[in-house]
């Protein structure tokens, strides 16, 4: 036999083709998948088929041991097929077990023709019996020649079994979060929660936590239990929901266990540090009390804006230090320790607290300034730290260090904000005294604290995220608010009394309109805008129209939050409008304006008082929407503590509206209301506003982001 028809029943072999192997191969020869060659007497290559390449379901085909479970009644089979003489090629598929009766049973299935070396895949089309093992085997065909089988021996056939039964819903135990209960366990604590299964045939449990991700474990033998660790974070029921897979990958119903967690526990040592100037220690909220050296002195200034009333000052020498005999917390498993710190120099290394071991220090929160390189504070376990942040002399900020035992994470915590990257720690077990304001070293105590502390604490559970947050919170004091409801004698009132804004030529108030004319009845009856918001609003003519507050409404080189709504025809801005600023010497500390040619709002902060200073500028690219009746809620958020600046409009900020401003600068300049400096004119005034504003509201303090979203609005 002759030409291309000889060549091709020389054999048709099922499989993938292995480069080499093709590469000797005599035309016409189709090759199993993955295997390797042999060369027969009439000199065409033979490869025989393996089942590597053979599947069940996506899963690969198993021989001699434990077969493949499937939980479809009608699985599909799959094999790779390829001939280099020919596009097209099919598979035929043999199966076979033995019945309840104890009969064999056989079946035969051939695929239709598809494209070579690719996977040919077949859906069994008739009821398989199940819980039982189903052997089958494969070879390949073009129509004309046939390969050999897969190898069917004993312990070499490929085998499944169909599972038709899902696992019985799982149960879920725990002696540490007793199912509706209420106070098991506690927030920031620790505990063990066990799922089980009454199946026999369970390989995976999966299961989240409201509100956190899915998570998979599976079990040391199949249907066995598996134990996982949780750590409530928040207030409120707690619920875990669990679903078993078994493996065949039928899922069970899903189990829903439900707890209630006790409260977060008080820090189990507590110093408040605003004890009696002359006081030699100090004494303990909870805890034992600390021996202050003589080089620290209670009375000094607590951070505003928190419910501190007095700190410590520890002078940097070798008596400014508070010591215990004891620990304050047992470093060796989870715990957490801060404190409010404001260091008077930030140019060498200080430690905050710290605890003695025999040789130096389990850990140590402080102030890290490497030589050459900027300052950060610092969170030391062992021999791993994080850093992070940029402390300033003179400035206030909130230290926390956190160290789960569970993760093996350290994490740093500056001003209720994570800083660095959580590094991987060996947990440090300690029995010596705890120190505030100074680190053992090998030839005795260093990096000694110069400045204040107050507010130190020690827990023994995580601090949750809710926590780190109000640790380090400095509540927002209303300095101002204005509504534009009235005006007397050229001004309108502040709302609790204090001082009103002067109103300039071009500025009034716009109250409720009447309204009670006609348009239809009479042509020269005009329908009014309503105020903005209550019972009126500041109307600015563009041309001159502004209000004043003599003095500044905000200290711009402290934390401050400025809120205002306002409103203008979009066609009126043809130029650049401010609508709040306050005026240093030279320039303006800060001037909140609508910019049309990006249409955006626009926040600048000139970095100094000086002309032509470099500035920091955020904004958020938006249409004014004079025509809705309600205007845009606009509001100015100065973080000092973070060393952030963000603009928000109606609530929402974007990544466009927040920058990095390091030192804000105190201005003395009046607070202005619809213009700014522009060193232009006979008076240097400028950006002069047509349109509407109304409620403008200021803070002491950064505002977090749900109240600011609540300014200006009615709601």
């Amino acid at each position: 036999m002759s030409g291309r028809l000889g060549r091709r029943r020389r054999g048709l072999l099922l499989g993938s083709c292995l480069a080499a192997v093709v590469g000797a191969a005599a035309p016409g020869t189709a090759y199993a998948a993955g295997t390797t060659g042999t060369t027969g007497t009439t000199g065409t290559t033979n490869v025989p088929p393996t089942v590597q390449n053979l599947q069940v379901e996506a899963k690969d085909c198993t021989t001699g041991g434990d077969p493949v479970y499937t939980g479809a009644p009608h699985p599909m089979l799959t094999a790779q097929v390829m001939d280099p003489d020919s596009d097209t090629s099919t598979s035929e598929y043999e199966l076979w077990w033995t019945d309840k009766d104890g009969a064999e049973q056989r079946r035969t299935l051939t695929g239709s023709r598809t494209g070579t070396n690719i996977h040919h895949t077949m859906w069994l089309t008739f009821d398989i019996p199940a819980d039982t093992v189903i052997s089958w085997r494969v070879r390949a065909t073009d129509g004309i020649a046939n390969s050999e089988w897969s190898p069917a021996g004993p312990g070499a056939a490929c085998r499944f079994v169909y599972d038709d039964q899902s696992p019985e819903t799982p149960v879920v135990t725990s002696s540490d979060f007793p199912e509706d209960t209420w106070w098991g366990g506690a927030i920031g604590v620790y505990g063990s929660l066990t799922m089980d299964s009454p199946s026999p045939d369970v390989v995976e449990y999966e299961y989240f936590f409201t509100g956190r991700p899915y998570a998979t474990v599976h079990p040391a033998e199949p249907g066995g239990p598996v134990t996982i660790r949780y750590v409530p974070l928040s207030n409120g029921p707690q619920t875990l929901t669990v679903s078993a897979k078994d493996r065949a990958g039928r899922r069970s119903l899903s189990k829903s266990y439900m707890f209630y967690p006790a409260p977060a526990s008080a820090p189990v040592s507590h110093w408040k540090l605003a004890d009696p100037a002359g006081s030699t220690t100090a004494g303990a909220e909870t805890g034992r009390a600390a021996r202050a050296g003589r080089g620290v002195t209670f009375g000094a200034a607590a951070p505003t804006l928190t419910p501190l009333t007095a700190t410590a000052t520890l002078d940097g020498s070798g008596h400014g230090f508070l010591t215990t005999d004891t620990p304050a917390v047992d470093s060796g498993r989870t715990f957490a320790v801060g404190a409010w710190v404001r260091p008077a120099e930030t140019g060498r290394a200080m430690t905050v607290l710290s605890q003695d071991t025999a040789t130096g220090p389990a850990y140590s929160l402080g102030l890290d300034a490497p030589a050459g390189g900027p300052a950060s504070w610092s969170f030391t376990l062992g021999g791993a730290k994080v850093s992070g942040g940029a402390p300033e002399s003179g400035e206030w900020a909130y230290l926390l260090g956190v160290y789960d035992t569970e993760t093996g994470d350290a994490q740093l915590f500056v001003n209720g904000q994570e800083q660095g990257t959580k590094v991987k720690a060996a947990p440090v077990a300690a029995d010596g005294g705890f120190q505030i304001g100074r680190l053992r070293g090998e030839d005795g105590y260093r990096q000694r604290w110069h400045g204040e502390i107050g507010d130190v604490r020690a827990y023994d559970r995580l601090v949750v995220p809710q926590e780190v947050t109000s640790l380090a919170r400095r509540e927002g004091k209303q300095l101002g608010h204005w509504s534009f409801s009235t005006a007397e004698n050229g001004t309108t009132p502040e709302a609790d009394g204090g001082a009103p804004l002067r109103l300039g030529p071009g500025a009034t108030i716009h109250g409720t309109p009447r309204n009670d004319c006609h348009p239809d009845l009479d042509p020269d009856c005009v329908l009014l805008p309503y105020p903005l918001s209550g019972k009126g609003d500041l109307d600015l003519d563009g041309e001159g129209g502004h209000a004043v507050l003599d003095t500044p409404v905000v200290d711009t080189g402290d934390s401050f939050t400025l809120g205002v709504v306002t409103k203008f025809a979009e066609a009126d801005a043809t130029r650049p409008m401010t609508i709040l600023s306050q005026a240093g010497e030279h320039t303006d500390a800060f001037k909140l304006r609508y910019e049309p040619t990006s249409r955006s709002w626009q926040l600048v902060m000139p970095v100094r008082d000086e002309a032509g200073a470099p500035e920091t500028v955020v904004a958020r690219v938006a249409t004014p929407a004079g025509d809705n009746g309600q205007g845009t809620r606009l509001a100015i958020v100065y973080d000092d503590g973070t060393d952030t600046v963000t603009l928000y409009a109606d609530g929402f900020t974007d990544a466009g509206a927040t920058a990095h401003l390091a030192n804000g600068w105190t201005s003395h300049g009046p607070f202005q209301v619809g213009r700014a400096h522009t060193g232009e004119g006979t008076d240097g005034w400028g950006e002069y506003l047509k349109g509407h504003v109304d409620e403008i509201e200021a803070f002491a303090g950064a505002l977090p982001a749900f109240e600011v979203g609540r300014l200006g609005s009615e709601f």
